[in-house]
């Protein structure tokens, strides 16, 4: 099976954001989504740190020291972007202002729940950051990370073993193999990648699955 690259899963992501969407790419994974973006689809990117019409990372050299994103990676800001103070910023978020979040995870449960800021390990910085508030206040939440963990571990699971950002949160997956929703009924698969055929993918995890590839 080839496994999506991690631009490959953001392009796909950014292929479901729609224009006039209002949008807060999270750190890590989910900020090359802004790269992917289509330039003649208006879409508000939010950052938590105090900036609304974020556009895509700056062409090496042309980097603003002054304009970062929340995980401190530099940013260009479109025309008509806007600056504010940090509390206006999450009371944005947690006022239900957002559309779409897009969030990394390391494990997300058969019911939703998302656990992204740590770990549990040793010498690991938990870095919750904004997470949790965007977690329960964007209408959506996506989350986009790799299908396994490095030592070959399904992330997608019955329960979260780590601690949880948000229970219940999570409407949409994607991941380096597969798309897969969230439902009532459990976890739907509705897209494959890279050859990978549903058993394949089934197999990864011991968690059930529908397949809605068809």
């Amino acid at each position: 099976m080839r496994r999506l690259s991690r631009d490959e899963i953001a392009r796909r992501v950014a292929q479901d954001i729609p224009a006039g969407a209002y949008v807060n790419l999270g750190i890590g994974l989910p900020t090359l989504v802004a790269n992917h973006l289509p330039p003649a689809r208006e879409v508000i990117l939010h950052t938590e740190n105090g900036l609304l019409g974020m556009g895509p990372a700056p062409l090496p050299g042309s980097e603003d020291p002054d304009l970062i994103n929340a995980g401190k990676q530099p940013v260009s800001a479109l025309p008509g972007a806007a600056y504010f103070h940090h509390g206006d910023s999450f009371a944005m978020m947690r006022g239900g202002h957002l559309d779409i979040c897009v969030l990394g995870g390391f494990q997300v449960s058969v019911g939703g729940d998302l656990a992204n800021w740590h770990t549990n390990a040793a010498g690991a910085i938990p870095a919750v950051g904004g997470a949790m508030d965007l977690a329960i206040g964007a209408k959506r939440v996506f989350v986009m990370m790799e299908h396994c963990t490095k030592d070959g571990q399904s992330k997608i699971v019955k329960a979260c073993t780590y601690p949880l950002t948000g229970v219940a949160c999570v409407n949409r997956i994607y991941t380096d193999l597969a798309v897969i929703e969230v439902t009532a009924a459990g976890l739907a698969v509705t897209e494959l990648h890279g050859g990978v055929s549903f058993a394949e993918l089934l197999a990864l995890g011991d968690v059930p699955l529908e397949d809605r590839t068809a």
